[in-house]
């Protein structure tokens, strides 16, 4: 059934981006897009992670650079039964971090050193599970490929406003239309698989409200901090464990506060995981702080390699 999902996600992005091309080109306009989307959809299937890494300008680190976060995901990787991907971090103040790769055996995980700045250890590595989460569901070659394609329906429609007049309304509404039906499938996809995400994340790191408290803290913070490579490309949002700098309305994402409350209920059923389960608590660092005095003092950040015992 996913896979029979995508498919048709995947050829309604195809057919949206075919109705431009005759939009603004007639019949020959929808064939050569057609084609270009044929294309798109064969080069991003063997060339997802390195689209978005190189879009991102991730290093690639390893235990020798960065042992804890190294360390921390491989420990990951092994309780979710996966191959272990590849590792990276992206020179980014905001904090994120996203799941990229064709496979399983072909994929890659990233974080920026926003986020590992900012979380505490048991919260980075509720966030990795996420990511690896996406991994283990097989989310993202198709959220790697509707960004790409979604990308190209944009870009193809800020050319047609140059050329609108000589199609008439259909080519206006193409022009103004398009993007926004580009955006609905966009959201289709990625709205269920986040929680999905979460829910492994939880399975997988055994901690739903470390992931809960990064989830609020970054939230916010996701908002406030420029991110220039979804500003230069906003379908690249949905990549990420928090959109970055859209709206609410047009977010790939649930709801932050329904994520949170679905972890806490997570963590309700299946008892203390070492976070406080009251949902009072999320938001209020000073007191999880108090109640983890001792543990994270010492683990503030694995982006440190030199934390103290």
């Amino acid at each position: 059934m996913n896979f029979l999902k995508t498919t048709m996600l995947l050829a309604a992005l195809t057919a949206l981006f075919m109705v431009m091309g005759f939009s603004l080109g007639g019949p020959r306009g929808a064939i050569l897009a057609l084609l270009v989307a044929a294309g798109m959809n064969l080069f991003t299937y063997w060339n997802a992670d390195k689209i978005v890494l190189k879009m991102h300008k991730a290093v690639e680190v390893d235990a020798g650079s960065h042992p804890e976060f190294y360390t921390m995901v491989q420990r990951l990787a092994q309780r979710a039964q996966l191959p272990m991907p590849k590792v990276y971090i992206v020179d980014q103040p905001q904090p994120n971090a996203f799941a990229t790769g064709r496979d399983p055996e072909n994929s890659a995980v990233a974080a920026t050193t926003g986020l590992l700045n900012m979380l505490s250890y048991d919260e980075i590595e509720g966030v990795m599970a996420h990511e690896l989460g996406h991994v283990k569901n097989r989310d993202t070659l198709i959220m790697t490929m509707v960004a790409t394609i979604a990308g190209a329906v944009s870009m193809l429609a800020n050319f047609g406003m140059f050329f609108r007049s000589n199609r008439g309304l259909a080519g206006i509404l193409a022009v103004f239309i398009a993007p926004f039906a580009a955006m609905i499938v966009q959201m289709a996809i990625s709205r269920t698989r986040e929680f999905g995400a979460d829910k492994s994340a939880a399975e997988i790191s055994g901690k739903p409200m470390a992931l809960a408290s990064a989830l609020h803290k970054i939230s916010g913070q996701a908002q406030r901090i420029a991110n220039p490579v979804a500003q230069r490309n906003p379908a690249a949002a949905q990549l990420y464990i928090v959109p970055a700098g859209v709206k609410q309305m047009f977010s790939t994402h649930p709801a932050t506060e329904d994520r949170i409350a679905a972890l806490q209920d997570m963590a309700q059923g299946g008892g203390s995981d070492g976070w406080s389960n009251n949902a009072d608590e999320i938001g209020d660092m000073g007191r999880l702080k108090g109640q983890q005095q001792g543990q994270q003092q010492r683990r503030r950040s694995a982006l440190n390699p030199t934390r103290g015992n």
